[in-house]
Order: structure tokens, then sequence, then C-alpha cells
């Protein structure tokens, strides 16, 4: 599965310092780059969920941290 890479805060940056890039197209990109965030933590708490303990173990976590992480809304961190 292709996964879209987020722009980063100097991509932004640069992306409003450049008066030729129209403020629809800029705010366009940061809301493409919003979802695109709220996409991946979405994704990665789902398949996070479907850990088994010796997997959570092994990426440093305990059972209740991944739930309380499981649990959390996609928008936040």
């Amino acid at each position: 599965m292709a996964q879209a890479s987020v722009l980063t805060n100097e991509d932004l940056t640069v992306l409003n310092a450049t008066r030729s890039i129209p403020l629809l197209a800029v705010l366009s990109v940061k809301f493409a780059a919003c979802l695109t965030k709220w996409a991946t933590r979405r994704r990665t708490r789902l398949d996070l969920d479907k850990l088994e303990k010796w997997q959570l173990r092994d990426v440093g976590l305990t059972p209740g941290a991944a739930l309380s992480e499981t649990r959390k809304v996609f928008w936040k961190a």
C-alpha cells in the first residue's frame, strides 16, 4: 500500500513564504497534511489493537499502555 508523505513545518513555511502560491492552495496542502496525519494515527492505533502481548513487549508497551493508546480518538496525539 502506498503511503503519502506528510509535509513538515519547514515545507509549509516555504509554501507560506512564496507569494506566488494562492492562499487556497496553501490551505489545501495544510488540510491534506492534517488528514494524512489523522489517517496514519487511526491506522496505527487499529493495528496496535491487534498485537499480542509478546508483540507489545517487543515494542516496549504494556497491555494497559496499548489499550490507552488505542482508545484515543484519531485527532489526539
